[in-house]
């Protein structure tokens, strides 16, 4: 485990992104004057992702091993079809989306709605509609700090060309509508080769529904932190993408495969939530129900912010924090943590007597166990 690491006040102010400070653009991909697509708005939280303008506002630069962004789109707005290098996962937290996939969008279809995560494959086409009632909103979190940008079907460049838009080969959206001119030397991206189309990875929809994430298939545990039974913990976690910091023993992933990063639900009754601990991981927390309570350091040092829905902050790698659901109804929170294996928690001392009281303590292999049972530690 790494040093602890203290926030600053300003540090931690700097690392909580409300909804209110979300920053929208409307020309961040080629196909923006496309229509049908023109009425897309796309957001940058947590790195640029894979957006093509210059002029995209990004919330919060520092690298995570992750990035997160959002789109929001109105009834009947369609994003186009492009393909990703690192993992994109979509998670609805408002509306109806139906997305399509393959070379031509007939592979197959799937609808998500709201409390809804699919993780898409990487390298195959993509490409999502709102067909909900109202403006529907997608976050998205993207595998690597680098991303490598996207690939656009073929014919999303060539209808792009016609309204005046033109990417370069480093990612560059050049707008001549605008006044823009493309310099010297500089490359414009040709549309995919056909025969490297058919060499593109194939999915059925049985192989897709096997990616999405619902509120009720996943594996909710009641016991899946060292706090379960502890005062002022007791949230239950629901894994999504990895197997995260869940420390029991049983639970499983719903989504098995290597991201760059672990996603999962945070679920907690007024009062409750996840008791003092730190761990060497990036860590965004996104709510998406309820008031919670956000704590970074210990005794003196302790600072406070308190967020609500769509919020979210970043916590450095090593520091301490706890998260406590303040509101007077069940929250709920989107854990985001970098890299691929278990998240290994460093519990607070207190918080490990108070378990070790109510019967509790984490084995040797970093599972919760009989604290009975559980050979002591020299020096314990």
């Amino acid at each position: 485990m790494s040093s602890d690491v203290t926030v600053t006040a300003e540090e931690l102010a700097r690392r909580t992104i409300r909804r209110s400070d979300f920053v929208s653009c409307n020309q961040a991909f080629i196909d923006c004057r496309t229509p049908g697509s023109d009425k897309k708005q796309n957001y940058s939280m947590i790195g640029r992702g894979v957006t093509q303008s210059s002029s995209q506002v990004v919330n919060l630069r520092e690298p995570h091993g992750f990035q997160i962004g959002a789109a929001a789109m109105p009834n009947g707005v369609t994003n186009n079809l492009h393909l990703h290098f690192t993992a994109e996962v979509f998670l609805c937290f408002r509306g109806e989306y139906l997305l399509r996939w393959g070379a031509d969008g007939q592979e197959g279809e799937l609808v998500i709605r709201e409390g809804d995560i699919v993780s898409i494959p990487t390298w195959i086409f993509r490409g999502f509609t709102n067909i909900g009632p109202d403006d529907g909103w997608l976050f998205t979190a993207l595998g690597m700090d680098d991303t490598g940008g996207i690939i656009w079907g073929p014919t999303v460049l060539d209808e792009a060309s016609g309204h005046g838009l033109h990417l370069t080969t480093d990612n560059q959206l050049i707008d001549t509508v605008a006044g823009d001119t493309l310099p010297d030397g500089v490359e414009l991206i040709e549309p995919i080769p056909a025969d490297e189309i058919v060499r593109l990875r194939t999915f059925t929809a049985e192989q897709m529904a096997k990616r999405l994430a619902t509120q009720d298939n996943i594996r909710w545990s009641s016991t899946a932190l060292l706090d379960a039974h502890v005062p002022g913990g007791g949230a239950e976690l629901g894994l999504v993408i990895g197997f995260g910091m869940s420390e029991d023993l049983d639970q499983e992933p719903r989504i098995y495969n290597p991201h760059g990063h672990n996603i999962a639900w945070l679920r907690a009754e007024p009062e409750q939530g996840v008791s003092l601990h730190r761990h060497d991981e990036s860590q965004v927390l996104m709510v998406k129900d309820g008031e919670w309570e956000i704590t970074v350091n210990r005794g003196a040092d302790a600072l406070t912010v308190t967020v609500g829905p769509w919020d979210m902050v970043s916590i450095p790698r090593g520091a301490y924090r706890s998260i406590h659901n303040v509101g007077s109804e069940t929250g709920l929170l989107l854990v985001v943590n970098s890299g691929d294996g278990r998240v290994r928690l460093d519990w607070d001392d207190e918080v490990v007597k108070a378990a070790a009281d109510a019967g509790d303590a984490i084995d040797h292999n970093g599972y919760l166990a009989p604290y009975t049972l559980v050979p002591r530690r020299i020096g314990s």
